[in-house]
């Protein structure tokens, strides 16, 4: 397995890059990776892997690439001008085969437009949407999407974002069956946009979908769907405000330990139980969010993941690359879009 990665697209330089790459290399037997960027850069960062990463550094290549696409960069311009960056070169590289997947940490504008450009859409899917896994109540997870790659979403592009969940669902997690749900202001079916009704009467006739209707807010965390559509525009505040609210509590939680001897002791007893749950709920832990409607496996990781976040990121890549999601896509969607033109 060969994955291909944007080393310049974080916001702390290649460093985290290359580091999180080493630890998926050993996480993931039989794993390599090329990494994009400036040849000496990334070498220096190589010789300088801490100890327990360093055997990983034979599976690590550089691929040279001079430039880098900037974090404000318009898409538009790294159409014109992107040609000879990490993010391009990274890219096109998995277009021609010499990877089967591409992570990369850096603008998510230009990476949808270039990873559009390079790979193509499969089925009639217009642009890709953008999907992470969520924790959601017990020891479960929800698929999100979209989270900001179409910020005005008509229907027919919701109906799309349940069908690619649902594939996803199935085929990585191996859902028999999941549960897929709208966002919307309430449950009741007179409730919410034009646009929102709309979708929830053509998901409502699929009768290969176990759709659920309307959920609200508190419904994804509580577990109450396996699947959540939305457009980009709700689905990106949805994920931002999560992520401020998990950090938000786990500062007060140890604020208030720290707060008075008594609560330190309490603390002292208390941490293995708080450490397990910081691991469990943690926004690092999710980190790597698919580009779902591509030919082809494009990761897009936070852009401030330390190392242990962006290992996560490409442990994903390897995981979609071992369920062969854009296949599955492809023919899934292709049979729905010829059932759609015979009816």
């Amino acid at each position: 397995m060969r994955i291909a990665i944007d080393a310049m697209g974080g916001d702390a330089g290649p460093r985290a890059v290359v580091q999180g790459a080493a630890a998926a290399v050993q996480a993931w037997p039989g794993l390599s990776i090329d990494l994009f960027g400036p040849r000496d850069q990334l070498q220096a960062e190589m010789k300088s892997l801490p100890r327990h990463l360093a055997a990983a550094g034979s599976r690590l290549f550089v691929r040279h690439a001079p430039e880098t696409i900037q974090q404000d960069q318009r898409p538009s311009d790294a159409l014109r001008r992107g040609g000879d960056t990490s993010m391009a070169h990274m890219l096109a590289y998995v277009a021609e085969g010499g990877a089967m997947a591409g992570v990369s940490a850096g603008n998510t504008g230009a990476l949808m437009a270039l990873a559009r450009r390079e790979l193509g859409m499969v089925s009639g899917i217009p642009r890709p949407a953008i999907c992470t896994a969520i924790p959601t109540r017990g020891d479960g997870r929800c698929y999100l999407l979209d989270l900001g790659a179409n910020v005005d979403a008509d229907a027919e592009r919701l109906v799309d974002f349940a069908h690619m969940g649902d594939i996803m669902a199935r085929h990585v997690d191996g859902l028999v069956a999941p549960r897929v749900a709208l966002l919307n202001v309430g449950s009741e079916g007179t409730k919410g946009s034009a646009t929102v009704r709309e979708a929830d009467a053509w998901l409502s006739e699929s009768a290969a979908m176990n759709y659920r209707g309307f959920i609200e807010g508190d419904g994804i965390f509580a577990g109450a769907a396996d699947v959540v559509v939305c457009d980009g525009f709700v689905g990106n505040a949805v994920l931002k405000a999560s992520e401020g609210l998990a950090r938000m509590l786990f500062e007060r939680v140890q604020a208030t330990f720290e707060s008075h001897w008594s609560s330190r002791l309490v603390g002292m007893l208390a941490r293995p139980a708080l450490r397990r749950l910081k691991g469990e709920l943690d926004p690092v832990r999710y980190n790597g969010a698919s580009l779902l409607g591509l030919d082809g496996i494009v990761i897009k990781s936070h852009g401030s993941a330390d190392a242990t976040g962006f290992s996560y990121a490409v442990l994903r890549a390897a995981q979609e690359i071992s369920r062969d999601l854009p296949a599955r896509l492809a023919r899934e969607l292709g049979a729905r879009q010829h059932r759609t033109q015979q009816e």
